[in-house]
């Protein structure tokens, strides 16, 4: 996953109306209910189908860290679908997305002013169809680069042009050298 996906799954998991299960035995009971039998969710998270039933028996009260890992991530994977959805549609229809970061912008601009890349922190609200472009290009698995380039643009446009009222020679902005980058919506 790149810094964008993780943002975006971080966003999500904020959405949660209700946290996902915490204990061993209750992961793998949600799992079993989502996947249907204890041989999908051994399949889905690489272990025997007998371990599976100790777990949700509670026979086996911990399982090894990569496994329990796994067991976390499938979890969150399958948790409140509807909840993110909702929270994705509104986004990119009304609310728009707010992105925080610091990072190293750099821009082509017109002869004669300073287009040099450097470190800046900003906290900008896009509007909805950038939402809209972030979200598809993430479901058609954009690479982390392409979705850098949706946030970019976005930038370009409310941040430094200001929606059209400066800075309008601007033609390109990069993102890179992200220390941090965080979503919400």
């Amino acid at each position: 996953m790149g810094e964008i996906d993780d943002a975006i799954e971080r966003a999500d998991r904020e959405a949660f109306t209700k946290q996902p299960p915490k204990t061993l035995k209750g992961q793998i009971g949600y799992l079993i209910r989502q996947l249907g039998s204890a041989k999908a969710v051994a399949q889905e998270i690489g272990v025997t189908a007998d371990s599976v039933n100790r777990y949700r028996r509670g026979a086996r009260k911990h399982a090894r860290p990569d496994i329990a890992a796994t067991i976390e991530e499938a979890v969150r994977q399958r948790w409140q679908p509807l909840v993110r959805k909702r929270r994705q549609k509104q986004a990119a229809t009304t609310g728009g997305i707010t992105v925080e970061t610091r990072a190293r912008f750099g821009y082509t601009a017109p002869i004669g002013t300073t287009d040099d890349g450097r470190f800046r922190r900003l906290t900008v609200h896009l509007p909805p169809d950038y939402a809209q472009r972030l979200f598809t290009a993430r479901d058609a698995g954009a690479s982390d680069q392409q979705m850098r380039q949706i946030i970019a643009e976005g930038f370009r446009e409310v941040y430094f042009q200001d929606g059209g009222s400066r800075a309008v020679g601007l033609s390109d902005v990069a993102i890179n050298d992200i220390d941090y980058l965080d979503l919400d919506y």
